[in-house]
């Protein structure tokens, strides 16, 4: 096993230990790297160390998103968004965000991973039904009807909801129905005969105006059971590992992106009993839904110590990740990709610039030049002198803007690195 190897090694026991790791450290250490490297590790068992080695399903184990200043709750966990209706009017509808759908797909591996394969196999079985059923219906043509004798047509179905149009009902003409309700009502033994038994159903006092077309939906669906293959054979689930990378973790407002998730993500507080309600709970098909971070999930963020918004860091969030420093110095391997003479031409000016930066009394080893810059040198149009007026000289220049004798800190720079 090489250096590299061992890194990843080390750094996906940490995590697995930890649940949240952040990466902090000089630019161009490769943290952002490395985290791939290590969530595709992990993921593949020890297998893979790319992400374009990922099978497609293993990729849907790991997300990537990088924070900036409008970053906020709504891109993060879920937020009122745009959505044209079917009759091309404009309207709001409440979406989950990029974390939240992410927490969905893990939180379904570890919930199926508990279950038999009975249960599975029913479930599956109801799903082919309802896909069979969704897709020979003609969408805004063929009509059903409720007890009562209320004329309906579904108009769009999507993950979450079945959209339907009542001509008929002069107060409220267009509903939208909780598909995972309508599911569980097939998946049950027990027959629904009346509107009251599905009250009776999901605990609830009143029946809702929904529910008297989730009973029409759910004898009509049955009844289609002869036309579709329903019995399904399903495999006991294998529980998973699921990475979400935060890149630049420090850019964001972490206080409103994360909002009451701050609980959450706590490693203490992960599964059912880290349970909470999100801010937009009232307007959830069941406003008493919970969410939660089941174990399977781990939380890598990458930061710079020196950005300009580190001081947006909650001390509340510091405390639930646990950090580690990446010094350019350690991370030399990441040149091996280079020829030997030009690696070992890197490593030297790399290293007597590094020198140089911490001779100035107002810089420390966050301000160091990382191996990531002189990979850029596998480019043949790129030289060493590129890479300088290019890429470093801005940099640095941007480091030592307004200090005394600014002139002459820059020139010994490149003294060092040998421009």
């Amino acid at each position: 096993m090489n250096s590299i190897e061992n890194e990843i090694t080390k750094y996906s026991k940490m995590l697995d230990v930890s649940k949240n790791l952040i990466f902090r450290g000089a630019p161009g250490t490769g943290k952002s790297y490395l985290a791939k490297q290590i969530a595709s590790y992990i993921i593949s068992e020890g297998g893979k160390t790319s992400y374009e080695e990922l099978s497609d399903a293993e990729k849907k184990q790991m997300e990537f998103v990088q924070f900036h200043p409008s970053y906020d709750y709504t891109d993060f966990v879920e937020g009122l968004r745009p959505r044209v209706n079917d009759d091309g009017t404009m309207g709001f509808e409440l979406q989950d965000g990029i974390f939240k759908k992410f927490i969905a797909r893990a939180r379904k591996n570890y919930e199926d991973s508990s279950k038999d394969e009975k249960t599975l196999g029913k479930e599956l079985s109801v799903q082919e039904l309802m896909k069979g059923f969704f897709s020979d219906f003609k969408l805004g043509v063929d009509k059903l009807k409720t007890i009562n004798g209320n004329e309906f047509t579904i108009t769009s179905v999507d993950e979450k909801h079945i959209y339907i149009s009542i001509p008929g009902n002069a107060t409220v003409n267009k509903l939208s129905l909780n598909i995972a309700e309508l599911r569980s009502m097939l998946e049950e033994e027990q027959t629904f005969s009346k509107v009251k038994d599905i009250t009776n159903f999901f605990g609830k006092d009143f029946a809702t105006q929904a529910y008297s077309y989730d009973f029409a939906l759910y004898r009509a669906i049955r009844e289609s059971k002869k036309k579709y293959v329903v019995n399904t054979k399903a495999k006991k689930e294998k529980q998973k590992k699921f990475i979400f990378i935060i890149d630049e973790i420090n850019r964001g407002e972490i206080s409103k992106i994360f909002g009451e998730l701050f609980f959450a993500i706590d490693p203490g507080y992960r599964g059912k009993s880290g349970s909470i309600s999100t801010q937009y709970s009232n307007l959830h098909s069941d406003p008493d839904e919970k969410f939660y971070i089941p174990e399977n999930v781990y939380i890598i963020g990458t930061m710079n110590d020196i950005d300009r918004s580190v001081d947006s860091f909650d001390f509340a969030m510091r405390r639930r990740f646990r950090f580690v420093e990446l010094k350019a110095d350690d991370r030399k391997d990441m040149l091996n990709s280079l020829e030997k003479e030009l690696k070992e031409e890197a490593i030297t000016r790399m290293s007597a610039l590094n020198k140089a930066i911490l001779d100035v009394e107002d810089l420390n080893e966050n301000y160091q030049i990382g191996p990531a810059y002189f990979l850029k040198l596998k480019n043949k149009n790129i030289s060493f002198d590129d890479l300088w007026t290019d890429y470093l000289q801005p940099l640095l220049q941007e480091y030592v803007q307004g200090m005394y004798d600014e002139k002459g800190i820059m020139n010994k720079f490149e003294e060092a690195y040998g421009y």
